[in-house]
């Protein structure tokens, strides 16, 4: 198997290939954003700058590549930026998947491609609806998700009329180590290892803590992208997701339980966003049945690397 992943060298592509060649036999050509140079590679991959809005571009990795199967990771993923730059996130997540599908259909490509939708496409449900399966009405809440509700439909589309063997994936909340502190799980992680380092008054600033998010750990995503690269149907859509609301209060404690030092936690209205859906939570069931697969790390396990992963930045280089 020789795969496509793009965006290899962001939180979760980083992972996914990771994990990929210690599991498989398979080659990888990893993309990065021009911006964002690859890191060193792996014999077995091969890691190129790629601008997925560029349509040239794609059509000429893919003519030389000519991947079995396409995991598509590159997009705007931040909420808050999308909130700022809308056109920007819509631009950015569905050009560039509608330029590698329009790239498989000219060169007569058919990999199994996997496309990245998100639990946000489902927005605000009655409570009567959790936890929420992949039938659930779709309807999206910030510019972020309504990208992703474009995407999963892209995808579709070109399953049914051009036979391209798309299988859409709706992963909720996903942390874990490396995560960008833009992040809710390592904005909190960050302050905290820079309390207990002395380079931040005891104090720690958040948001909104009422919402509850279902959080998987980014290790268990990218070991169901395997999975449904090897096992998933195409055409079909499937929630990653762990099935178990967890509110950002109790992430809070969770960090405040593992600290070294006395934290007093301050609330920051500029770190509300506009609209912010009060709880959702998934069912992966579906997948389960599909491939076997369930989350196997957790959650307390994941908030603590997270928190290790930042005490050792701090450490080596104050203000990472």
């Amino acid at each position: 198997m020789h795969i496509l992943i793009t965006g290899a060298t962001g939180f979760v592509g980083t992972h996914l290939r990771h994990y990929l060649l210690n599991k498989t036999d398979w080659t990888i050509t990893g993309t990065a954003f021009p911006d964002r140079p690859p890191e060193s590679c792996n014999p077995r991959e091969s890691c190129v700058s790629l601008d997925a809005r560029e349509k040239d571009s794609v059509y000429t990795l893919l003519a030389e590549t000519r991947p079995g199967a396409i995991i598509h990771l590159a997009a705007q993923s931040h909420v808050p930026t999308a909130y700022k730059d809308p056109w920007g996130t819509l631009e950015n997540n569905i050009q560039g998947q509608l330029n590698l599908l329009e790239a498989c259909l000219e060169l007569d490509l058919k990999p199994r491609f996997i496309v990245i939708g998100s639990g946000e496409e489902y927005g605000r449900a009655g409570i009567d609806s959790f936890p929420l399966t992949e039938n659930h009405l779709l309807q999206p809440e910030n510019p972020y998700s309504v990208s992703k509700v474009t995407q999963d439909m892209l995808g579709y589309q070109y399953f049914i009329s051009y036979d391209i063997p798309v299988i859409r994936m709706r992963p909720f909340n996903h942390v874990g180590p490396g995560q960008s502190p833009r992040f809710v799980l390592p904005a909190f992680a960050s302050q905290v290892a820079r309390i207990e380092a002395g380079e931040q008054e005891p104090v720690l600033r958040v948001g909104n803590l009422s919402p509850a998010r279902d959080f998987t750990d980014v290790r268990d995503v990218v070991r169901a992208y395997h999975m449904a690269i090897e096992k998933g149907e195409p055409g079909e859509v499937y929630n990653l997701a762990s099935g178990t609301p967890c509110t950002i209060q109790s992430l809070v404690d969770k960090l405040l339980e593992l600290s070294t030092v006395k934290i007093q936690v301050e609330i920051d209205p500029d770190r509300y966003r506009p609209a912010d859906v009060p709880v959702i939570y998934g069912s992966a069931e579906k997948f389960q049945r599909a491939t076997g697969w369930k989350p196997e790390i957790p959650f307390k396990q994941t908030v603590q690397d997270v928190l290790e992963e930042w005490r050792r930045k701090v450490k080596a280089s104050p203000n990472p």
